[in-house]
């Protein structure tokens, strides 16, 4: 069962933060809190523009060292975003 989730949030600031989790909606729900990542305090509300399932955790951390390193571009065009 692919339960390891990579995704990509638009802060209010419109930045992109990439992050790991396994309940994606419950992350997500922490983020818009104020009690998920330091990067996204202060920069609520968010909303979840992408996100890819995965098998393993080592499958979907490894996409999400590739989707970090991508150019704001780059990121804005695998969430839709251009």
């Amino acid at each position: 069962m692919a339960d390891h989730v990579v995704y990509v949030l638009e802060c209010a600031d419109g930045s992109l933060y990439t992050g790991y989790t396994t309940d994606l909606e419950r992350r997500v729900a922490e983020h818009d809190a104020g009690e998920g990542a330091k990067y996204t305090r202060g920069r609520t509300p968010v909303e979840l523009r992408y996100h890819e399932r995965f098998d393993s955790k080592s499958a979907a951390m490894s996409r999400e060292y590739e989707i970090k390193q991508l150019s704001r571009t780059e990121k804005e065009r695998l969430v839709g975003l251009e």
